[in-house]
């Protein structure tokens, strides 16, 4: 089920309250214009958790039973509440109406199609693994290689593509996407990587393998690419300080370096976050 398909459904299964950061000074968990929305048997979304999200719930729930429409906070992040972040928030919670329960599912499926693309250029152990852990994350999985028996192992719930010219999807990918290269041949790997390389927008470009792979590429593009530059290239990926190899071990810090490349300040694509229309229902 999408994330639109899911605030649809929380939205439809009884009356909601809207909790906004309306204003942050200081340390915070979230900044300002984080949501989630309040149900009196359920949430989705968070605005930080802790005692600052326990009081704002109350506080939402409570209006909810006595009628009301809409209150405002001002916790301290401090020894007042039991948080230690040290700042201050200001909180909005309104009941929504119809038109904001409407609103609410534009801003969900606007933020859907502006989601970050991911490409995973190989669905082996390794690329299967990597769609198993994005498909929880916030971003579009695109699954794609030229073997449907591969992909057909694959039951992550993630675009898959079979693609006979894989280049060409790094091609037309949208501007700021990742790519991530894990095929089953080098000669592949190096000819993705290339055309990810070759871009120049990408947020994140990864080739699995070693320093010595990440070596000869260098050498091939620059026999074969006009001297390409590889330094945007990752290579070898999820080189975190584990020794471990194993395929879930590798996805899940390839994840934790695609995810930081896509929100990053100085990426080539970054997004807001944060936003209940962002977040998993919980």
């Amino acid at each position: 089920m999408s994330a639109v398909a899911r605030l649809q459904e929380f939205l439809g299964s009884g009356p909601s309250a809207r909790v906004s950061l309306t204003r942050v000074r200081g340390s915070s968990p979230r900044e300002a214009g984080t949501e989630m929305i309040v149900r009196p048997d359920a949430l989705y979304g968070t605005i930080g958790g802790g005692q600052l999200e326990h009081r704002a719930i109350d506080a939402a729930r409570k209006m909810l039973a006595e009628g009301g429409s809409e209150i405002h906070l001002d916790l301290p992040l401090g020894p007042e509440i039991g948080q230690c972040c040290g700042g201050r928030v200001e909180i909005e919670v309104k009941r929504m109406d119809a038109a904001d329960k409407e609103c609410a599912l534009e801003e969900a499926r606007a933020a859907d199609a502006d989601q970050p693309a991911v490409y995973i250029m190989g669905a082996g152990h390794v690329g299967r693994e990597l769609a198993n852990l994005f498909q929880h994350m916030p971003v579009r999985t695109i699954l794609v290689d030229q073997r449907a028996e591969e992909l057909e192992q694959s039951q992550a719930q993630v675009e898959k593509r079979l693609s006979a010219i894989p280049e060409i999807d790094i091609t037309n990918a949208p501007e700021g996407s990742a790519f991530i290269v894990l095929t089953h041949d080098h000669a592949l790997d190096f000819l993705l990587a290339s055309v990810a390389l070759e871009r120049g927008d990408a947020a994140y470009v990864g080739l699995i393998g070693s320093a010595t792979k990440r070596a000869k590429f260098r050498s091939w593009c620059r026999n074969q690419c006009d001297g390409l530059s590889i330094a945007p290239l990752i290579c070898p990926i999820g080189a975190g300080g584990s020794r471990d190899k194993r395929p879930a071990v590798i996805a899940a810090l390839v994840v934790a370096e695609v995810i930081t490349a896509l929100t990053s300040e100085t990426t080539a694509f970054s997004p807001e976050w944060g936003t209940v229309t962002h977040i998993a229902a919980q």
